[in-house]
């Protein structure tokens, strides 16, 4: 990460240039997405940098839906985008706008630019445009209707708003300069005619302004200062500053642009989680495999992990990818000191102490989190039969097994040193129970120092276990043969979802509600499913392994 300092504040710089300069004596930022899908990680980084900068500079952000194309858009995406926003912590206050609401403004803008003969109504077919707009290297040609009279246009015009023309039928657009090396700039349209209902304005409108042209107004009209966006819409601001320029607004804003947030083998394409979701493959936009903000909510991640995420990020000009793993190492980070760490057997086989006295139940002290006292401690059940790990007891181990195998002793977390007497199998072949005797002279915490073990291993006491089901998760995509397949199609992992129904996990556990989050002992870090889990069924999602190979970079 070299050059942070410098490449994190470029953004930081112009601002502080422009208050010292006067330009602005305030910083207004927003962020404002499209509501045509869910959000995902990369739009967590764009609402906390806006967020952080209105902070850092005392000034005010709003949260605004940039809804100008009703063919795509949904309530049901405004409602989630709000909650994501909500639940990183960013706070919009009474700020909450929808450029639907600026429609009358928009039209009345797109008249004045008519009015000072800087627009004008097209009837040009879409594919006839396409042939006039030149390319890179050659210069456009001029509409043929690009000369009509200031009345002739203004006539036109209210003829699309009355409903007159059909869809694709006619266009406005700016008359800007059709051999401007920059396309965007060749007379670009800035109002459509689309006769199709909006999930704000319903049938008022049958015209509508064109992204390029709105968001520019939307930005003026809240007296934002500070449009910050990505990089794709660098060759758009030579656009931009014309809107707010030729509509005269005294206070224009300035768009600056920084590089997006790439992770390494996730899906963020909103056309490919939507056939996903369509085919059933996951479970909803918000799947628990995906890096939608409602997914890694679901998962079991923390505002405070996404932050500290983006931050390690940074912000940047050139575009690079981030592995998936440091989003791993932030959660792991974040919740290590946070949370108990309790015992839950996933694969469990029956061990049973024949010479603990039967019916007897003794209470065992245990430490919620070895490095962090605050978290206190509770009681665990200890009785004669219990619950392992199957991958905990090996009939014949190879060199270097610690765990329990026939002859060995091993310690009990918080409780005794077992030793394997003998083990019974079915009449299949696979072991279903291990026999072994304890010593009661090893309590954990008596301060016994007869002799060592060289494993340790968790259990579960099996009359009160909790029967729960645990969702394990990988990567939905191969990360061997990368997201895409050569036709476009994704490369699925086929194991990127294993369902363990009979876990169990100590009595500590009961009463788990909807987003609390415990370390499993040896598992990793899990969240109770907000979606499934129910109080007579627990169902438990991995947010993320113990162990990774993943080390930050050096500064």
């Amino acid at each position: 990460m070299e050059n942070e300092a410098t490449s994190k504040n470029f953004i930081e710089q112009a601002i502080e240039k422009d208050l010292a300069e006067g330009v602005y004596d305030t910083v207004h930022t927003r962020f404002p997405p499209e509501p045509n899908g869910y959000l995902h990680i990369g739009h967590a980084k764009s609402i906390l940098l806006n967020y952080g900068l209105a902070q850092k500079y005392h000034g005010k952000f709003n949260m605004r839906f940039d809804d100008t194309n009703p063919t795509k858009e949904k309530t049901e995406f405004v409602e989630s985008i709000l909650a994501d926003i909500k639940w990183l912590g960013a706070d919009w206050e009474d700020r909450l706008y929808f450029a639907s609401n600026y429609f009358d403004q928009m039209y009345e803008a797109a008249v004045k630019l008519i009015q000072k003969g800087k627009a004008f109504v097209c009837d040009l077919t879409a594919e006839e445009m396409r042939e006039y707009r030149g390319t890179l290297t050659e210069p456009g040609k001029e509409s043929p209707y690009r000369n009509r009279s200031i009345e002739e246009n203004l006539k036109l015009f209210e003829e699309m708003k009355a409903g007159k023309y059909a869809d694709g039928e006619k266009v406005l657009r700016a008359k800007i300069d059709m051999a401007s090396p920059n396309m965007n700039m060749r007379d670009p349209i800035i109002y459509r005619v689309a006769h199709i209902s909006h999930h704000n304005t319903g049938d008022k409108w049958c015209i509508y302004p064109m992204y390029d042209f709105a968001h520019p107004i939307e930005d003026a009209i809240e007296g934002i200062t500070h449009s910050i966006c990505t990089l794709e819409f660098e060759d758009h601001r030579p656009l931009y500053d014309w809107v707010v320029r030729e509509l005269e607004y005294p206070h224009p804003p300035r768009q600056i642009e920084f590089a997006k947030m790439y992770l390494t083998n996730v899906v963020t394409g909103k056309r490919y989680i939507k056939k996903l979701v369509e085919e059933g493959i996951v479970d909803g936009w918000d799947d628990p495999r995906l890096v939608s903000i409602a997914a890694l909510r679901r998962r079991g991640f923390t505002p405070e992990s996404i932050k500290m995420f983006v931050d390690l990020c940074g912000v940047s000009k050139s575009q690079s990818s981030v592995d998936y793993a440091m989003l791993e190492y932030c959660i792991r980070e974040d919740l290590k000191l946070k949370k108990p760490r309790m015992m839950a057997v996933l694969d469990p086989i029956k061990l049973v102490i024949d010479n603990y006295p039967e019916g007897q139940v003794e209470y065992l002290d245990a430490a919620n989190n070895l490095e962090n006292e605050e978290l206190g401690s509770r009681k665990i059940p200890f009785c004669r039969e219990l619950y392992i790990e199957r991958d905990d007891f090996m009939e014949e181990p190879p060199k270097k097994y610690f765990r329990l195998f026939p002859g060995n002793e091993v310690r009990l977390m918080h409780a005794y040193f077992v030793k394997c007497e003998s083990f019974v199998k079915d009449e299949n072949g696979k072991i279903i129970e291990v026999h072994c005797t304890y010593d009661p002279e090893t309590k954990a915490g008596s301060g016994f120092t007869g002799r060592k073990v060289k494993g340790t291993i968790h259990w579960v006491p099996a009359p009160c276990a909790i029967d729960a089901e645990v969702r394990l998760y990988e990567n939905i995509i191969d990360e061997e043969k990368g997201v895409y397949n050569e036709d476009g199609s994704l490369n699925l992992n086929p194991n990127s979802l294993t369902v363990v129904e009979h876990a169990y996990l100590e009595p500590g556990f009961e009463g788990a509600k909807a987003f609390d989050s415990f370390q499993f002992v040896r598992n990793g870090f899990f969240c109770v499913d907000y979606k499934d889990s129910t109080p007579e069924k627990l169902v438990f999602n991995r947010i993320v392994s113990l162990k990774s190979s993943f080390k930050l970079p050096k500064a």
